[in-house]
């Protein structure tokens, strides 16, 4: 299991550009699935989870062509239909969360698809009633293979409908719309996400001849057609990045410099971090942040504490809620977090305590944090990352801290940051990987 090893208190100074946007490369690149033309797709990310979803694609008979740095093409027009069930490709499916999102574009074009219980990150629940429930309403049907711990979907000719999401579920609607694009008749998806990265998924779908209306609302009405065609992508930064960027820039920068961030898809993830008291300068498409010696949490208009709160789309992402709390713990003032969404996404604060950080965790979903002000550093520690944005947030706290740290378990990180230590030591940081 390699680690990070993390000499703190190097300040980072200079640019840096997001990745190509993680969340968005696995709805995309599973969309392929749709049709059997060629689909280019550019600007991906060369991480874990998404490496693992492409050779999942070849596995299953894609042809894909790697054409350039971050560049891939798909051709879906000779699948082993037979692979699809068997007990391989459901073990590879299970340890890979993005796979999930190959069940709607398998059901929408070949009328069947085989689920495994998807794997990912241990942040607790992450139910996939939503997406059940909309292939269900589209005329699916299911049933659980005894034995094997998966689940079987049929259906003869997918059917248009009227549907209310019981949640805003970003990879149930993202595979609800796909299973609905070759369907007949309307469909119609109420309280869908609204990410940037469904609006995305939406425009590159219509420019393979899919037709769907009420992009960037969660009202989406769709058309169904005979078939898609191919079509070229390109991906948007990845918005978590850039927050996890803006974050080192605060904790540890003397001025850092996000290039082309693509700030009108940020949403209120500037302003999350300005209540905060971080300053951000936004210049053309590039954010800079410039050195904070001191930043001072905001509170609301009658004096009470600030609390930032997870929410969808345009609400603040629950994948920042990890990395705003560690900017916090060196903040002026308090401030109260609520991570409604996962149950044990907070717990990795007990690793932060340890390092000095003045956190109380009030239950599963809350925390109040009290910030040193730069009076106290952090101290450093050796610690485990036991998701993607905890990781990272731990990467953020220890090149801040005093003294040199170890992360293990950094195959979480590499599911979500390409060369993350490449990328941070051109900058200053003293990051080794062991």
């Amino acid at each position: 299991m390699e680690s990070f090893v993390i000499e703190g208190g190097h300040a980072l100074k200079g640019e840096i550009t997001p990745q190509g946007a993680k969340n968005e490369a696995l709805q995309v690149i599973c969309a392929t699935l749709l049709t059997k033309d060629e689909v280019t797709i550019s600007n991906i990310p060369d991480i874990l989870d998404v490496n693992n979803l492409i050779q999942l694609l070849r596995d299953i008979g894609v042809k894909v062509n790697k054409c350039a740095k971050g560049e891939y093409s798909f051709k879906a027009d000779e699948l082993d239909l037979d692979y699809l069930s068997s007990d391989e490709f459901v073990q590879k499916c299970a340890q890979l969360r993005g796979s999930v999102m190959m069940i709607g574009p398998l059901l929408g074009r070949f009328g069947k698809a085989t689920v495994a219980k998807p794997g990912g990150d241990k942040i607790g629940r992450r139910r996939l009633d939503t997406h059940f429930l909309g292939f269900h309403k589209l005329g699916a049907v299911y049933n659980r293979v005894t034995g094997r711990d998966v689940y079987e979907l049929k259906a003869d000719k997918l059917q248009g409908c009227y549907m209310l999401l019981d949640e805003a579920s970003v990879t149930g609607t993202a595979n609800i719309i796909m299973a609905s694009v070759m369907a007949e008749g309307q469909t119609t998806i109420y309280n869908a996400a609204c990410e940037p990265y469904i609006q995305q998924l939406c425009r590159m779908l219509n420019r393979m001849g899919a037709k769907i209306s009420g992009i960037g609302s969660n009202l989406l009405v769709i058309d169904g057609v005979g078939e898609l065609n191919g079509t070229e992508h390109r991906l948007l930064p990845d918005m978590i990045e850039v927050g996890s960027f803006i974050a080192m820039a605060a904790m540890v920068g003397d001025g850092i410099r996000i290039k082309d961030a693509s700030i009108r898809n940020l949403g209120i993830i500037p302003d999350a971090f300005r209540r905060l008291g971080v300053q951000i300068i936004e210049d053309g498409d590039d954010l800079f942040i410039p050195h904070h010696s001191h930043y001072q949490i905001d509170s609301f208009i009658d004096g009470t504490i600030m609390t930032l709160a997870d929410a969808p789309w345009p609400g603040l992402t629950p994948d920042l809620l990890s990395v705003l709390l560690v900017v916090a713990t060196q903040a002026q003032g308090s401030v109260l977090f609520h991570q409604k969404m996962f149950e044990s996404r907070l717990f990795f604060v007990d690793k932060l305590i340890d390092m000095g950080a003045q956190i109380i965790l009030c239950d599963p979903h809350r925390a109040v944090v009290i910030g040193h002000d730069h009076k106290i550093r952090l101290r450093a520690g050796r610690m485990s990352s036991p998701d993607i944005r905890a990781g990272i947030a731990l990467l953020i706290a220890a090149m801040s801290a005093e003294g040199t740290s170890q992360i293990n378990n950094i195959a979480q990180i590499d599911r979500g940051y390409e060369d993350i230590e490449g990328r941070l030591n051109a900058l200053g940081a003293k990051i080794t990987r062991q």
